[in-house]
């Protein structure tokens, strides 16, 4: 796609962008005279959708009228509610129905997917992981090693990128996983960095990585909901993401997990609960546990009905839409709002997100010259709502279900008249 700076060309892409009727969906915040905000800040929190609040009304009008009968009474009976979003979130992985399941919440699901994934040895002991991953990540399997006895600093192999760039090469993964796969047992990453916007391959890190003999994991967090995953075909162990970024879920929503379905009826190692017992006996209440076949026999307790009614809601959007037209919007707008701002902006902004459309999500990471947090309030003030992280790092995210080119347009005219 040949861009341009002006915004005429902003005002054509939406008259001809087939998903622009789900912007009208979702509910901006506004600024002091009423108006709606141009709002980037969904990696961080997705805009709610309209239909949420009728939803989650729903289920509390069936506990105000049935209490504990609405387990199975009502329009949803809660005792299957959670089935409800699982094929909805198979087609946004790309996995099969029985393969994902939504509990918990991500750093949860982590450890529970490590307890059964990360099984070390002295002979295979490391973990290769993106050294700038999202800190919980790095909480958790520094505290894993931590768990099963090794020392972190024999134990972590973290992935960095080359002196004076800012992502990660794929090259320089691969060689990693080559020269040191005989010692890994887990290889963990995340398919977007929070931090940078980066993209990794899937399939042919989880392909190299296996066939050392190491088992595999993504966190998903930046990559559910805007780019185009296969998760049962890529063929990783598992997978780990949150609701409420790109999936606007709403703060706190429940997470989802991915177990390939070689694993659905193998005795594996597994913290268990009730809810991922088998349904047939799960009332029985009896001492032997016999897991539910596939992701749902990771299951710990009966999830929040009021978070997965505001899931449902969103995912509504997503059948409709269908994700691989959301992730070449997303590519599309990301590449726009990356041309804009070396256009508009030049030497006063680094873009450290890829270039590539198929190594970035829809996420730009970007450097300004002379900035600081308190520019954040600055474009606030603007009615832009953007984001910010330490030291240096602005993000931006165009989310392609509710985000406009003339948003996008109006993003970088505001951080012109800042950096000026």
């Amino acid at each position: 796609m040949t861009f341009r700076n002006d915004l005429e060309f902003a005002k054509q892409r939406d008259a001809s962008d087939s998903l622009r009727r789900f912007r009208e969906r979702f509910i901006f915040p506004t600024d002091n005279e009423g108006k709606p905000k141009k709002y980037f800040a969904g990696n961080s929190l997705g805009l709610q959708p309209k239909a949420t609040e009728s939803s989650v009304l729903e289920e509390l009008n069936s506990w105000k009228k049935f209490a504990v009968d609405g387990h199975f009474k009502g329009k949803n009976p809660w005792y299957p509610y959670h089935e409800r979003v699982s094929r909805s979130l198979a087609k946004v992985v790309g996995a099969k129905e029985m393969e994902v399941v939504a509990m918990n919440t991500l750093t949860t699901n982590l450890h529970l997917m490590m307890v059964s994934f990360y099984r070390p040895n002295p002979k295979r002991f490391k973990i290769c992981y993106l050294e700038a991953a999202f800190p919980s990540d790095r909480y958790a399997i520094r505290s894993q090693i931590e768990f099963h006895g090794y020392d972190p600093s024999i134990a972590l192999l973290p992935l960095r990128p080359r002196d004076g760039e800012s992502v990660v090469r794929e090259e320089d993964v691969l060689e990693v996983i080559e020269r040191e796969g005989d010692s890994i047992a887990l290889v963990l990453l995340e398919n977007v960095n929070y931090l940078t916007g980066q993209a990794l391959p899937m399939k042919s890190l989880t392909e190299a990585s296996q066939k050392k003999g190491c088992k595999v994991g993504w966190d998903l967090a930046h990559g559910v909901g805007n780019l185009p995953l296969q998760l049962h075909d890529d063929g990783p162990d598992f997978a780990v993401w949150c609701s409420y970024k790109y999936l606007n879920g709403g703060p706190g929503c429940i997470a989802g997990c991915f177990v390939h379905d070689r694993w659905a009826d193998k005795a594996i190692p597994r913290f268990a609960g009730w809810w991922g017992q088998d349904k047939a006996s799960r009332f029985m209440m009896g001492s032997e546990f016999h897991p539910i076949s596939g992701a749902e026999g990771w299951q710990l307790s009966n999830p929040s009905i009021l978070s997965l009614a505001a899931l449902r809601a969103s995912l509504d959007c997503f059948d409709e839409a269908t994700i691989e037209a959301l992730a070449a919007k997303g590519q599309d707008i990301s590449g726009y709002l990356i041309f804009l701002l070396e256009n508009e902006l030049g030497e006063k902004c680094e873009v450290l997100t890829p270039r590539e459309p198929d190594r970035r999500g829809a996420q730009v990471s970007v450097r300004l010259k002379g900035a600081d947090k308190s520019w954040v309030e600055q474009l606030n003030d603007l009615g832009i709502v953007g984001d910010f992280r330490q030291p240096d790092v602005f993000r931006f995210a165009p989310v392609p279900l509710y985000c406009s080119y003339q948003d996008v347009f109006e993003l970088v005219q505001g951080l012109k008249s800042l950096c000026s």
